[in-house]
C-alpha cells in the first residue's frame, strides 16, 4: 500500500515538470515557468520534512520499564537478569 512519502516522491517531479509545462503552454517564458513549478516542488518537500516529518517508530517505556505492549525493556540485557550478573544476583 502506498504512503504519504511514496506520493511525496511521485509529486515532486510531477509538479515540477507539470507546472512547468503548463506555464509554458499558457505563455509564461521557461526562465519564469521553471522557478515557479520547482517553487512548488520544494514546498512539498518543506511539508514531508518539517509539516509531517518522519517518525522513527521505537516503543514507548514507561516508568517501570515495561513498552507499550508490556514487553519488559528493562531485562533485555545480555545477561537475562536486568543487568546483574551472576555473582551479583544473591
Amino acid at each position: 500500500m502506498s504512503g504519504y512519502y511514496d506520493y511525496i516522491l511521485g509529486l515532486i517531479p510531477a509538479t515540477l515538470i507539470g507546472i512547468t509545462l503548463a506555464l509554458t503552454l499558457v505563455g509564461l517564458p521557461v526562465v519564469s515557468a521553471v522557478p515557479a513549478g520547482a517553487t512548488v516542488a520544494i514546498g512539498l518537500m518543506g511539508h514531508a520534512m518539517f509539516v509531517k516529518g518522519p517518525v522513527p517508530e521505537t516503543p514507548s517505556i514507561d516508568r517501570d520499564g515495561r513498552g507499550a505492549a508490556g514487553v519488559d525493556h528493562a531485562a533485555r540485557t545480555p545477561t537475562g537478569n536486568s543487568g546483574m550478573s551472576a555473582q551479583n544476583a544473591d
